[in-house]
């Protein structure tokens, strides 16, 4: 008998998400005709499975089988496709066949997470009466919050659903936009969060945090040396497309992207996120263009640059390479034409959302990954996922493990196979590398994987997504405050 506590009694969710959900920076984009066959695909094997094996809905979609199944059927959907996903018949039938599939004992590092400040005292001014909005509003998971309160994007949900709900052993707490009085996320409680995650994984290093510079808002680059010095920030966050006045820049020449790599050298904090490609809603997309990446990276070689959600744009088609093309295009464009080689360099590129936008569209997801490892090489992707907007990011991380790029696209393009080391330096060894962590310190403490074992000794996850999943869910915030933010 299910429990009272379910978060879906009757298993009515799939434990792989194949849908439109949004990060809440992007309109949803409708699942394809292949996404919705998929879907059926997978609620009917779940059902029949299940029955043959005297299992309830809900014990089946929880076991790895769930997951397998799930991927199978996606595969069903995408016949030909020249991305697929390595799950064999007896997978959705059989624990062990399932778990080879789906299962893995990666190192998994995810430098891209979120959570909020529940207390809301971000929600001031412009740029918090819009936050406030979206998450009241847009998002879905705020029917879950308790009146008055944002507790539910809160960093013990963050722990939650990416520590124990899914494979991750180490996540940073990345920077949302916003100004210093109405950012969701402030410094003082990404440390907070920091330290609530820590309690859990013990004292190996668990969590990160950035801290968020918009150099062109007043006071923000005098506010470094807080978050450096205080607040102990690992890295920092920058989102060039925004503006005090909706106003941008580029990084290779403006005097704030200067300015700001000068304040990096000083702090000795030399890492920087970059927010690209998603074109925040109402600011000009013209600066969430990636093409100044390559040169941002060459001319200061001393800095290192991770390019958040790897420059991609919701709602283009991506295929082979195509120099004059959008999307992933274009930073593949600026790698290539600073000169940067697969493997070398300082540019990184950043998985957060791309992942989770393409790996219901397998052909496409063929050619991201592809295009990634052709032009970066298997050492210079990080995996990143967006959580918590997508919830646990455990569908991410086994759809991942599954997938592989066909021969006959590794052939007709010269895209490298996806190999399994290819992914465990994708899920994890990259970052570590980036971010300097002694991973013998970070296993030698087994709380987290303890907690998360008697955790899963009776698991609950929600396999529900937090961000809006519809055109109408995104626009409900936007409309009330004009649709700019700043």
């Amino acid at each position: 008998m299910a429990r009272s506590t379910d978060l879906d009694p009757e298993g009515k969710r799939l434990p792989i998400k194949f849908d439109g959900t949004s990060n809440g920076e992007f309109f949803p984009r409708p699942p394809t005709v292949n996404q919705h066959h998929a879907n059926r695909l997978a609620h009917e094997t779940a059902t029949e499975n299940a029955r043959k094996l005297g299992m309830g809905r809900r014990a089946f979609l929880v076991s790895s089988m769930g997951a397998a199944a799930t991927l199978a059927a996606c595969n069903r959907a995408n016949p030909g496709s020249g991305g697929t996903y390595a799950v064999s018949e007896e997978a959705s039938f059989e624990t062990a066949a399932a778990d080879a599939a789906v299962g893995g004992d990666e190192f998994i590092f995810d430098v891209q997470t979120h959570c909020v400040d529940p207390s809301a005292a971000w929600a001031t001014g412009r740029d918090g009466q819009i936050w406030e909005q979206a998450l009241s509003r847009a998002f879905g998971q705020s029917t879950q919050c308790t009146d008055g309160s944002y507790d539910c994007y809160s960093a013990q949900t963050l722990a939650r659903e990416v520590y124990l709900d899914s494979d991750t052993d180490v996540a940073v707490v990345s920077a949302l936009w916003g100004t210093a009085d109405s950012n969701p996320t402030p410094i003082e409680y990404a440390a907070e969060a920091r330290g609530i995650i820590e309690q859990i994984g013990g004292d190996g290093a668990r969590c990160l945090i950035h801290g968020g510079v918009l150099p062109n808002d007043p006071g923000e680059l005098e506010a470094m040396d807080e978050k450096a010095e205080v607040h102990g920030v690992d890295a920092w966050k920058m989102y060039p497309q925004w503006g005090p006045d909706a106003e941008g820049f580029f990084l290779d020449e403006s005097d704030y992207a200067n300015r700001t790599f000068e304040n990096c050298r000083r702090l000795g904090k030399t890492i920087i996120a970059v927010h690209k490609g998603i074109t925040l809603f109402g600011l000009d997309p013209l600066y969430s263009s990636p093409r100044d990446m390559g040169n941002a990276a060459v001319n200061n070689p001393d800095l290192t640059f991770l390019v958040y959600h790897s420059g991609f744009q919701p709602g283009v088609t991506e295929g082979a390479y195509d120099p004059n093309g959008g999307g992933l295009d274009r930073l593949i464009k600026a790698h290539r034409d600073a000169g940067l080689q697969p493997n070398e360099g300082n540019l990184y590129a950043e998985m957060g959302s791309l992942w989770r936008y393409f790996m219901g569209r397998p052909d496409e997801a063929a050619h991201v990954m592809g295009k990634l490892l052709q032009t970066f090489g298997e050492e210079r992707i990080m995996w990143g996922t967006d959580s918590i907007w997508y919830g646990s990011p455990q569908d991410q991380i086994q759809s991942f493990r599954a997938f592989e790029i066909s021969e006959e696209y590794q052939e007709r393009f010269g895209y490298p196979a996806l190999t399994a080391e290819a992914k465990r330096k994708i899920f994890g060894l990259n970052g570590a590398t980036v971010y300097g962590l002694d991973l013998e310190e970070v296993a030698a403490d087994n709380t987290l994987l303890d907690r998360r074992a008697d955790y899963r000794a009776n698991p609950n996850p929600s396999f529900a997504t937090y961000g809006p999943k519809t055109r109408r869910e995104f626009m409900a915030n936007w409309t009330a405050h004009g649709g700019r933010p700043g």
